[in-house]
C-alpha cells in the first residue's frame, strides 16, 4: 500500500479549518480503508465535508445522491478502473476531479488529464501537496462546475446531474448502461452518435462489433421510455450507422 505522508501540526490544520467560510463537500473514491480514513480526517480538519466510497459504482451513486465540489478518484478500484469511473461521471458532470495514481509516466498523465481529470497527484503523496491541489482546482472552477444538462418536454424529464428520469412525473429506473446510453444521447441533441462511439463509451473499445449488444439495450430503454420503434419520439436509429436524440415533444 502506498502512503501519503503529513506534517500538518494541529495548529495548521485549525487555522485552516477557521478560514474555511463555506465547508466544500470532497468525495473521496479509493478502496484503501487506510487511505480513506486518512483523507476523511485530514480534510475534516482543513474545514472541507466528506463523502466516502471504496469502489467506482458506489462512487458514482454517492456523487449522484449527494453530489460535490471536488472528487478525489483512485485509479486502481476493485470494480472498474478509475479511468472508466472517470469517463462515466464526464458523461453527466463536471464536477472537478483530481486522481491519485501510481502511474507516473508522462503518457500516462497526459491521457489521464485528456480524459476529464483536472489534476493528478503520484503516490505515495504528502497531504500538503495534495490539499494545494484541491485549493487551486476549487479556486480556478467555480460553482459553474455543479451545472449539468437536464431535459423537460413535459413528458420526458432527464436530470443527469441528479442522475434522475421521469415519465408524465413517476421515475423511470435505468441501468448504470441504459443510462450511460441516455445521457450520451441526451447532452448532444439531434446530433448522429455512431454505433461505434457509443460501443466505446458505453462498453470499452474492446466491444466495438458487438452491436448487438446495443440493439438490446436501445430496446430496453425504448421499453422504459414508453416509445414504439416504429415512431419514435426520443430515440431515432440510422439503421447500420447509429441513434440521435430528436427530443420532440
Amino acid at each position: 500500500m502506498s502512503t501519503p505522508t503529513t506534517s500538518i501540526s494541529p495548529n495548521e490544520a485549525a487555522s485552516n479549518a477557521a478560514a474555511t467560510a463555506i465547508a466544500r463537500r470532497v468525495l473521496v473514491i479509493d478502496d484503501e480503508p487506510q487511505i480513506r480514513k486518512f483523507l476523511d480526517i485530514s480534510l475534516r480538519a482543513q474545514g472541507y465535508q466528506t463523502s466516502l466510497a471504496e469502489t467506482g459504482e458506489r462512487g458514482l451513486l454517492t456523487l449522484a445522491s449527494q453530489g460535490a465540489d471536488l472528487v478525489v478518484l483512485d485509479l486502481g478500484l476493485p470494480d472498474q478502473d478509475g479511468r472508466e469511473v472517470l469517463k462515466e461521471l464526464r458523461q453527466w458532470s463536471q464536477v472537478p476531479v483530481i486522481v491519485l495514481t501510481v502511474r507516473a509516466t508522462e503518457q500516462e498523465k497526459v491521457a489521464l488529464l485528456d480524459s476529464g481529470a483536472n489534476d493528478y497527484v503520484t503516490k505515495p503523496f504528502s497531504i500538503e501537496e495534495l490539499m494545494a491541489r484541491i485549493r487551486v482546482v476549487l479556486r480556478n472552477l467555480p460553482a459553474v462546475a455543479q451545472q449539468a444538462p437536464v431535459y423537460d418536454d413535459g413528458h420526458l424529464s432527464i436530470d443527469l446531474a441528479e442522475r434522475q428520469v421521469l415519465l408524465d412525473g413517476q421515475m423511470v429506473t435505468l441501468t448504470r448502461k441504459e443510462f450511460a446510453l441516455l445521457s450520451l444521447l441526451v447532452r448532444q441533441p439531434g446530433r448522429l452518435i455512431t454505433q461505434t462511439q457509443i460501443l466505446k463509451e458505453v462498453w470499452g473499445p474492446s466491444h466495438l462489433q458487438d452491436t448487438h449488444y446495443l440493439r438490446i439495450l436501445v430496446g430496453k430503454l425504448r421499453g422504459k421510455l414508453g416509445e414504439d420503434a416504429a415512431a419514435p419520439r426520443y430515440l431515432l436509429t440510422e439503421p447500420g450507422v447509429g441513434l440521435r436524440f430528436i427530443g420532440r415533444g
